[in-house]
């Protein structure tokens, strides 16, 4: 068996709060965690808006059910989540997902460099958000890490020399059940061998957009 491989054009949904004016300081590209859609993460970020922050959602590439076909034909739930990746060609979504996170960026920012940019990955998307920060191919001031953390196979040293002019924050609920003791250990031995200043900001709550901490990160 031989497997190959090829290109073609596609068609890909972001959404947006706000829009991206003349007098627009800040914007945030938002990245969902695994099985979420971006239309409902992104209704987490309305605070922001009323800050006249442009907040933009981009979408994983990949869509499923969240029940499988037995629940769903038992009179299951019918909703759809995505993904940014799985084990299953993984370089290949990697790949595919940076061209699209990136031309969202070109279409939305068009050249300005005035913008105070964050990019947030939560859960999952923080992987997501990691890799498109090192790909160095946009201006952006800030790097935050929510309820997720670096991804373990990243090039270090770039990511020491693209981040170290950067804000780069973690920040995580402390009755989150995916930040147990062992991944606490794990997102500080990847932090230090970054070999960044991280800021760490914890709230009382569990996997979730905590509001309050949100507008304080402002």
């Amino acid at each position: 068996m031989q497997a190959s491989n090829l290109s073609f054009h596609f068609k890909a949904r972001y959404f947006k709060l706000g829009g991206i004016k003349a007098s627009t300081k800040k914007v945030w590209f938002v990245l969902h965690g695994y099985g979420q859609l971006a239309e409902y993460f992104l209704r987490k970020f309305k605070s922001l808006e009323q800050e006249q922050v442009c907040v933009i959602a981009p979408e994983g590439l990949s869509r499923f059910y969240l029940e499988d076909v037995n629940k769903r034909s038992q009179g299951g739930s019918q909703r759809v989540g995505a993904t940014w990746m799985t084990r299953e060609n993984r370089l290949m979504d990697i790949e595919n997902y940076l061209t699209y996170l990136h031309t969202i960026y070109e279409n939305e920012i068009a050249g300005r460099t005035d913008l105070e940019i964050t990019i947030l990955g939560f859960s999952q998307g923080a992987a997501t958000a990691s890799r498109w920060a090192l790909e160095d191919r946009i201006h952006f001031n800030r790097l935050l890490l929510w309820a997720g953390i670096f991804p373990k196979d990243m090039d270090f040293q770039r990511g020491h020399e693209v981040l170290s002019s950067k804000q780069v924050q973690l920040v995580y609920g402390t009755k989150d059940p995916f930040i147990n003791d062992e991944r606490l250990v794990h997102m500080r031995t990847l932090t230090d061998k970054l070999k960044v200043n991280a800021t760490v900001t914890t709230f009382d709550g569990a996997h979730e957009i905590d509001e309050p901490t949100l507008l304080s990160l402002l």
